[in-house]
């Protein structure tokens, strides 16, 4: 099923076919800079099963991207149920990550922003927050693009405290009419 469709990608169900450049995108160094590792075949089936899984519990989780014109899987963008404890948590998170090969061309943007709408408007969402490692500038940039807005830096409850990873950003965005106007 399709669930969200833009002028260059579709943000559908995923497919048998997906695994194999998923895990190959979860392997990538560059990929995945900004998490604690790079996941191995096994961890990115775990992955690929839960996503499975919030899907059928809410009805909602992270979409397969598909470039429109080749037809090619390029990754995820999507929501997810964060339960880690915060003082934010539990919320609905969007996130997105694709392969390097799709990067610099606006699609994170271009489908963070069409899942937004489809949250608030289909899925009847009232707040959706995203965050990542502070250092991860591209991420930063999808979100103020997405018409997020910065709420403040905290510490990730599951990094390691001498992580350059563990001080994250935090944004959030509210359904409001003008948004679904961008």
């Amino acid at each position: 099923m399709i669930y969200i469709e833009t002028k260059r990608l579709q943000l559908r169900d995923w497919k048998e076919a997906d695994l194999k450049p998923f895990c190959q995108m979860n392997a990538d160094d560059a990929v995945m800079a900004y998490f604690p590792k790079t996941l191995s075949t096994d961890e990115t089936q775990l992955f690929y099963t839960s996503i499975l899984a919030e899907f059928i519990e809410y009805g909602f989780g992270l979409y397969a991207v598909e470039e429109k014109e080749s037809k090619a899987f390029i990754g995820f963008i999507g929501f997810h149920r964060a339960t880690f404890e915060a003082d934010f948590t539990p919320c609905i998170e969007i996130g997105w990550r694709l392969k390097k090969e799709a990067w610099g061309k606006g699609y994170a943007t271009e489908g963070a922003k069409a899942c937004l709408q489809y949250g608030f408007t289909e899925l009847g969402f009232h707040d959706v927050y995203s965050f990542t490692a502070d250092i991860n500038e591209p991420s930063k940039n999808v979100m103020m693009k997405s018409g997020m807005h910065f709420v403040k830096y905290f510490d990730h409850p599951k990094v390691e405290n001498d992580s350059p990873l563990k001080k994250h950003v935090l944004f959030h965005t509210a359904y409001h009419k003008e948004m679904l106007n961008n």
